[in-house]
């Protein structure tokens, strides 16, 4: 699928990967406005205007905007919880609000070691795997949008399918280790890091090395990793205002690359667009109303795979932009230049441009166990 992506089709798949999540934004930034409002202003702030205004700082202000913003406005949300303002609230704008919800910091333990099987045995069922089959399905084509929007950001060259096929290959090596280790969900690629990958302008691998090493420690460390885990949710909804926005606008950015004079470039773009948002709100609303999901027969498994698929609106979109840019007006001559595909044509490969060893080989020779072509 990879190979038969253009610029054209690439756009809704990307943009609605990113727009797609927009329920996660400000919809809980207003479950605690108080402080989601103040996140996202100052956030701004740091990131767009104080480099501006100061710019002897200002590399510093783009690389730390969501540490020092989130660092402000969560001792903020503290002193209103130590001081009463939400001491006589409802339970809700408690939980939502409050810095000391649940006792996340007091139950957790010092030290704690995740290992395979701890919480009992595997059990298989054929139903069960082939929804979480479709669920791996979706993620894998949302993954592809993050992986396409992280590679625009970084400046690299258009990632190769061969290297798109191995990082989607890991994601499934992840997928299984989440299930050894009992973790309840699977791996896909965080859309937010893609595009906090936008907002700071930083691409370096060692960056995703040096966190990766953060996560293992906060994760044996419990008390560490739950003080983390206490920031209020409106907070961290307000940073997803503005990382999802730039993985979005990654998408609309490959307009550039088509005609957009063209009346099939139009139809293409606004019928996906439209489609990837129209058919999973209709699949949400009517499970939200009836308690399960269109496609309801007697075989659950098929259900949960129709259902989980067209409910993701990168797919939707996705998946219509690439039918459509394949199929309509294929051997006609303007069409190939009007999605722009001519632009990736030597990126098929890994080795058509010298400029891919660069950019993603893997480091400690690791090449040379997992190739690409």
């Amino acid at each position: 699928c990879r190979r038969l992506l253009s610029p054209l089709s690439a756009a809704p798949l990307v943009a609605l990967v990113g727009f797609g999540l927009y329920e996660l934004g400000f919809p809980s930034v207003a479950k605690c406005i108080e402080i989601g409002l103040p996140e996202i202003i100052l956030l701004v702030a740091l990131s767009q205007y104080i480099p501006h205004l100061v710019p002897l700082l200002g590399t510093a202000f783009e690389r730390f905007a969501v540490i020092m913003s989130v660092a402000i406005v969560w001792l903020y949300a503290f002193f209103l919880t130590v001081g009463g303002a939400y001491k006589n609230a409802a339970p809700k704008t408690q939980f939502h609000c409050r810095t000391d919800r649940s006792g996340l910091v007091g139950g957790a333990p010092w030290i704690t070691v995740p290992y395979p099987f701890q919480w009992g045995a595997p059990t298989f069922d054929a139903g069960e795997c082939f929804a979480m089959m479709a669920a791996a399905f979706v993620a894998l084509v949302e993954s592809t949008g993050a992986f396409i929007a992280v590679s625009r950001y970084a400046s690299a060259t258009p990632c190769p399918p061969s290297v798109m096929s191995r990082g989607i290959g890991w994601q499934g090596v992840g997928i299984l280790l989440a299930g050894l280790f009992g973790t309840a969900n699977g791996c896909s690629v965080s859309v937010e890091n893609a595009g906090l990958l936008g907002l700071t302008r930083v691409g370096s691998r060692r960056v995703v090395q040096i966190s990766a090493g953060f996560m293992l420690f906060f994760s044996i460390l419990g008390k560490f990793g739950a003080v983390f885990a206490s920031i209020p949710g409106p907070i961290i909804a307000a940073i997803y205002c503005l990382l999802f926005a730039y993985v979005g606008m990654a998408g609309v950015g490959f307009l550039q690359f088509c005609n957009l004079n063209s009346f099939r470039t139009k139809f293409i773009l606004g019928f996906s667009l439209f489609m990837g948002i129209s058919v999973p709100q209709y699949f949400n609303e009517y499970t939200s109303v009836a308690g399960f999901g269109p496609v309801h027969t007697h075989a659950r498994w098929f259900n949960d795979m129709i259902n989980v698929v067209f409910s993701s609106k990168a797919f939707v979109g996705g998946a219509t932009a690439l039918l459509l840019d394949s199929t309509l007006h294929r051997h006609d001559s303007t069409a190939r230049k009007d999605r722009g595909h001519h632009f990736w044509d030597r990126f098929r490969s890994f080795k058509t441009d010298p400029r891919s060893e660069e950019f993603y080989s893997l480091p400690f020779n690791l090449n040379k166990f997992f190739p690409s072509f």
